[in-house]
């Protein structure tokens, strides 16, 4: 009996369609533990392809040439910085584990400034305490996610070779396989370029030059540890508005509480004045120039990337959700021009 008579060709496209998606499913369940690899390959292409592609092209340079020397530009200048973060924050969680009496002392002396102000003298103790849990658990994360770094950094960079050697086929499979028409697919590639951009070379902009204020006020103003807490503060710049403030609201308290004034307000100054409005009109600028991710997105994306990613979903998760929420857009222009089509026919039918 021939398979035609056993199935329309409706059903056949139905059980094809149930293959692939349980295949795909396997395929998705067996590559979790490297999910952050592939996603990082993603990004990494994405800033990287146009000079891959200038490489080539312009200069012409064989494919495996260029994409070592953009391997080695990549690692000086975005994996080595990132070891180096790591390590200084490891060194300073070793460094106030052995002296856990400056904490307390710190903590009495909070405590006693505003705690009297507020008539309420447990409170800002209870509140270090329960930031200083959620802080902790966040570094243990980030310390047990280095465990799984190298291996996920020499997946991503193997990966990251053969795209590159290969652009021509992987961006013609991708147009390929998108569920868009060429100009749709272009225009997605185009959105998701830009707002790669804008979180990534954008925000860390942001980030470094808020940094560094925050280091230079904390210079000014007699705070301690002006370089290490000047990285925190870039590091929770990928935060907008929220970030910086938790490290320079708590620095001038300390400040306050040890009878200096002069300096806590001018740091409270200096940080509200000069390091918020950072963010604020660079991201104008840079909005203007690549697009923007909007703040809103960027807290959210925050909120479901540390779980997920650990510290590096602070830019893992805003490009996450600002992807799927292009992708829905898109879906949506399509959709509505499915139904005009659709609308059309009817009316030619008539």
């Amino acid at each position: 009996m021939n398979n035609n008579d056993v199935f329309s060709q409706k059903e056949r496209n139905i059980i094809i369609l149930i293959i692939v998606l349980i295949l795909g499913g396997i395929i998705l369940y067996a590559t979790s533990g490297i999910f952050e690899a592939i996603l990082g390959t993603l990004i990494m292409y994405t800033l990287f392809r146009n000079l891959n592609i200038y490489f080539i092209e312009r200069w012409h340079w064989p494919k495996p040439l260029s994409a070592i020397v953009i391997i080695i530009i990549s690692i000086f200048i975005i994996v080595l910085p990132f070891v180096g973060i790591g390590k200084m924050l490891i060194n300073k969680a070793i460094e106030l584990q052995q002296n856990p009496q400056w904490i307390q002392r710190v903590m009495d002396s909070i405590n006693h400034f505003v705690g009297d102000k507020i008539g309420q003298p447990d409170l800002i103790q209870k509140q270090l305490e329960d930031s200083s849990s959620y802080f902790g658990g966040l570094l243990t994360s980030a310390l047990g996610t280095a465990a799984n770094a190298f291996l996920e950094i020499t997946v991503m960079y193997f990966l990251l070779y053969f795209l590159f050697t290969g652009y021509k086929g992987f961006e013609g499979s991708l147009i390929h396989y998108l569920p868009f028409d060429d100009e749709k697919a272009y225009v997605f590639g185009e959105e998701l370029k830009n707002i790669t951009y804008s979180n990534i070379i954008g925000q860390t902009i942001i980030a470094i030059i808020q940094g560094a204020c925050l280091a230079l006020g904390f210079y000014i103003f007699g705070a301690k540890d002006p370089l290490f807490w000047g990285v925190i503060c870039a590091i929770l710049s990928f935060i907008p508005l929220l970030g910086p403030p938790l490290i320079f609201v708590p620095a001038a308290i300390i400040l306050l509480s040890e009878g200096q004034t002069w300096q806590g307000t001018g740091l409270l100054i200096w940080g509200f004045v000069l390091v918020i409005n950072i963010d604020n009109v660079l991201r104008l600028i840079i909005a203007k120039k690549v697009g923007d991710i909007h703040p809103i997105i960027t807290v959210v994306g925050v909120i479901i990337g540390i779980p997920l990613f650990g510290l590096i979903g602070l830019v893992f998760g805003p490009l996450l959700l600002a992807y799927f929420l292009i992708a829905v857009r898109i879906y949506k222009a399509n959709k509505r021009l499915s139904l005009k089509q659709d609308y059309l026919q009817e009316r030619l039918d008539e």
